[in-house]
């Protein structure tokens, strides 16, 4: 695909439900880069928690948000420790942790930084979301690791998973949705 320049109003919108609004903003079909746009009311959560392989960058547009973030991921070996276990991602040296993020507030989420943002305050928050693709693709794209942290926010898989089929299996898939002129600032 060639160059373009395309207004939010008229971009391909998807619904998701209790997981809030967002417009693919890339159309490429194997694209270096992720640009997406997220609106989320309070309480929404704009993904489950997890990690990729490639950064990401989510800047905050209008509104306000809850950023739950924790430590790097390492894998580990069986025995390490014994929290553990062969293929279980383990988040050393502090706990996963809440951030508010207000209007212009950016975010650099580096590789293998789980996170996730939560729509916060009393309206919509509009959300810019650029992501690498250039190793969060195939089997070693990332994971959703449990965090009780993010379960409060119901933005947690119910257990450690890569299958994104099973971190949002209780949540209903997209439809076709449209834009809303009350989204913009």
């Amino acid at each position: 695909m060639g160059w373009y320049v395309r207004n939010v109003r008229d971009a391909k919108w998807w619904d998701y439900g209790p997981a809030g609004f967002a417009a693919l903003l890339i159309d490429d079909d194997d694209p270096q880069v992720g640009v997406n746009l997220f609106v989320l009311e309070p309480g929404q959560p704009m993904s489950m928690y997890h990690w990729e392989a490639d950064q990401e960058g989510f800047l905050v547009l209008s509104g306000e948000a809850l950023l739950i973030v924790g430590a790097e991921i390492v894998s580990g070996e069986a025995g390490d420790d014994q929290r553990q276990t062969p293929g279980r991602l383990q988040r050393p040296g502090r706990e996963d942790e809440e951030r508010p993020l207000r209007q212009w507030d950016y975010f650099h989420c580096p590789p293998k930084v789980p996170h996730t943002i939560v729509g916060a305050g009393n309206g919509p928050a509009a959300i810019l979301a650029i992501g690498a693709r250039v190793d969060s693709v195939g089997d070693n794209w990332g994971a959703y690791p449990y965090s009780e942290v993010a379960m409060k926010h119901d933005a947690s898989a119910e257990e450690d998973t890569t299958d994104q089929e099973v971190a949002y299996a209780r949540f209903p898939k997209r439809v076709d949705g449209e834009f809303r002129e009350r989204w913009l600032p």
